[in-house]
């Protein structure tokens, strides 16, 4: 097959492009920490919606796209159900000093309310604001 001489041009440019970065990637130890700091939150991202989103194997089991759309709908709602009660928890943990004063930078960057350990996906969990645990 014979390429046109346009998309022959823009398929060598993509090539240097792809080359240039992989360079940038290989040289800069900053850049490669930036990609995979990138590439943990969306496995985190990705993971929390596989927990929570159990049912069928986490699979959406109809073709139909009414279907498939009101599946993600509620898994997004269940999500930022769970991050919205998760910051709250976060904010309220952190006005106290002792736990303050504890983060460090590192921490502080570190910290996301995606989180699902605390998240019984089987039944109910009971959430007390006034405690530090879950029951």
């Amino acid at each position: 097959m014979v390429a046109h001489g346009n998309g022959s041009a823009l398929l060598e440019l993509g090539h240097a492009v792809k080359t240039v970065f992989l360079c940038r990637y290989l040289h800069e130890e900053a850049l490669r920490r930036e990609i995979h700091e990138g590439l943990r939150v969306i496995k985190n991202f990705n993971s929390s919606n596989s927990f929570i989103f159990y049912g069928r194997s986490g699979e959406i089991a109809s073709n139909r796209q009414e279907d498939q759309e009101l599946a993600l709908l509620a898994l997004h709602l269940l999500q930022i159900a769970m991050v919205y009660i998760n910051t709250l928890m976060i904010q309220q943990v952190l006005t106290d000093d002792t736990w303050w004063a504890r983060m460090t930078p590192d921490d502080l960057r570190a910290l996301t309310p995606l989180i699902y350990a605390h998240v019984t996906p089987y039944g109910t969990f009971k959430l007390d604001m006034q405690e530090r645990q879950c029951r």
